[in-house]
């Protein structure tokens, strides 16, 4: 996905001539710690809520404010991948996006990052989680796909977890079932170390029941 596919206009950008308090007013409406200064269509840097604490005069204009953050923004054709870098190292509420020419065409907040985080990972789908420790060198997600398949199951999302110095990983895998003790096992018989898993719901056939009826017979 490209950075393009998630531009928002909703929230507008604020002008060189606008005053600090405007810009405050702008940032408590939207819930947002940043805004994009755009004079026509140029971008021109983005104004953090930092930058509006030390001047006294809450009706200047932000035109001769000093910026804090050096011009943070992608081009249009960006993978979403560079959004999200964005958005942690300098922990952003948006990210403006510009075309080639440094025109504005838009910004990213951090909602739509939620959002499309909650369909990149298939929160919404119901199905169990596995999350397994493994060996760097034994990184095969076309093995752990292959595993998961052979119980007529599918791998909705997966993402992994690195740890520093250290040559073990995670790797958590959201499975299309509920029932995944038959996927649990497998991955148990091909010597993988199942560290937790989540949403787990066995299917019941009734053999607990039968199982404590007999129970009960036997303690008459």
């Amino acid at each position: 996905m490209l950075a393009i596919e998630l531009v928002s206009n909703a929230l507008p950008p604020v002008r060189t001539s606008d005053t600090i308090q405007q810009v405050i007013d702008r940032m408590t409406e939207f819930k947002v710690r940043h805004l994009p200064i755009v004079n026509e269509e140029q971008f021109l840097g983005l104004i953090a809520e930092e930058d509006l604490i030390e001047p006294s005069d809450y009706q200047l204009p932000i035109g001769g404010i000093l910026l804090s953050l050096v011009n943070p923004y992608v081009v249009e054709t960006q993978h979403i991948y560079d959004v999200i870098r964005l958005f942690y190292e300098q922990q952003l509420t948006l990210v403006p996006v510009l075309d080639s020419k440094n025109n504005y065409l838009g910004a990213i907040s951090i909602n739509t990052m939620n959002e499309y985080f909650a369909r990149l990972t298939s929160v919404a789908e119901p199905g169990g989680i596995i999350v397994l420790e493994i060996g760097i060198r034994n990184n095969s997600l076309a093995q752990m796909a292959q595993i998961v398949e052979s119980d007529n199951a599918q791998v909705l999302s997966s993402y992994i977890r690195s740890f520093p110095d250290s040559t073990r990983m995670e790797v958590t895998l959201k499975i299309n079932k509920q029932d995944i003790s038959g996927i649990v096992a497998s991955f148990m018989r091909y010597d993988y170390t199942v560290k937790a898993t989540f949403n787990y719901t066995a299917v019941d056939d009734g053999s607990m029941n039968r199982y404590d009826s007999f129970m009960n017979y036997l303690n008459l």
